[in-house]
């Protein structure tokens, strides 16, 4: 099949998981705030408006600057840009916004429950945001899955769960203690980016490959909830693609 022959196909069904191994999805909207953004006023605001949310937590914008001089060795500085805005967090704390000068992000951590109470719930606070900071195009979107794949302490056989799977060099059939594969992909005929990580998790627990998908957009759009909308939904594709198509059969059976 050639690049131009790629297709989003909504109607395409992906197994169900009971046991999904979600540790945070998230929802990002990268934008600017218009109007004017003052700490004592956007807090109070959210304060009335998400009694739902008690904890606040103040954020401040850090510029980190490296000058070189006759030394070799750069001399760093950190600068206070000042008050960029509040994270937010749920009474059950499974719940995590951001509202920002620059954009928001709202997160679920686990356990995850459907995609339409993370759509929903993301929405509901974006509608907050907007009325706020009064932004005037969406300059970038993203759609954020981090999983944790189980697997036993001392298999060595990543390709019991991943394809394709991280191996030694020839001739040294060792376990790994730890691997980290970043790749970015583009989808033709579309303005999405995918970033996917694969990474190895050991703690005294258990051991755990961690993926890590993030859709993005590559161009700009404006604020049209349908839009919104519709681009989301093709994420939400994009990420069950690169999830169902990384994780091996016996992964997806002890998944379900």
């Amino acid at each position: 099949m050639g690049d131009s022959d790629f297709k989003i196909d909504l109607g395409q069904a992906f197994p169900h998981l009971n046991k999904a191994p979600i540790l945070e999805a998230v929802i990002e909207i990268r934008t600017r705030a218009e109007a004017p953004w003052e700490e004592a006023s956007i807090t109070q605001s959210l304060k009335s408006q998400l009694p739902d949310y008690p904890g606040l937590l103040s954020l401040n914008q850090m510029r980190q600057q490296f000058t070189f001089g006759a030394e070799l060795t750069p001399q760093a500085s950190t600068h206070d840009l000042g008050w960029s805005g509040l994270r937010l967090q749920s009474a059950d704390k499974l719940h995590v916004a951001q509202l920002k000068r620059d954009g928001f992000s709202f997160s679920r951590l686990a356990p995850y429950e459907t995609w339409e109470q993370l759509e929903g719930e993301a929405n509901r606070l974006w509608l907050i945001y907007v009325q706020l900071a009064k932004p005037l195009e969406v300059h970038r979107l993203g759609v954020r899955f981090i999983n944790k794949i189980p697997m036993s302490l001392n298999s060595t056989k990543l390709e019991d769960y991943i394809q394709p799977h991280p191996e030694t060099p020839n001739g040294l059939d060792l376990p790994f203690s730890n691997f980290l594969h970043r790749e970015t992909l583009i989808v033709p005929g579309y303005d999405y980016g995918i970033n996917l990580t694969r990474t190895l998790q050991r703690t005294e627990e258990g051991a755990g490959i961690i993926l890590d998908i993030d859709v993005f957009t590559t161009q700009p759009s404006q604020l049209d909830e349908a839009e919104r909308e519709r681009r989301l939904t093709e994420m939400r594709w994009l990420k069950n693609k690169c999830f169902f198509g990384t994780i091996t059969k016996g992964a997806l059976e002890n998944l379900q």
